[in-house]
């Protein structure tokens, strides 16, 4: 590695608008993010799936003939 070139990786603080604090290492000194795996809808299993114009429904339809055992 050539010496000089390289910026400076030190600690740091990743904090997020819900309140968690999480210490890393970055070549940033603070970062603010807007959502963490804290209060993220996927982690915390307050996840809801949306169906918009029936795709599921469509799609169960098309693949349908897969499904059934064939004769």
């Amino acid at each position: 590695m050539k010496k000089d070139i390289h910026p400076a990786y030190e600690k740091t603080t990743i904090s997020c608008h819900c309140g968690a604090v999480l210490e890393a290492g970055s070549t940033r000194k603070d970062i603010t993010v807007e959502i963490c795996s804290q209060c993220h809808p996927f982690f915390t299993g307050k996840q809801k799936l949306v169906d918009t114009a029936g795709r599921i429904e469509r799609f169960r339809k098309k693949y349908e003939k897969f499904q059934t055992p064939q004769e």
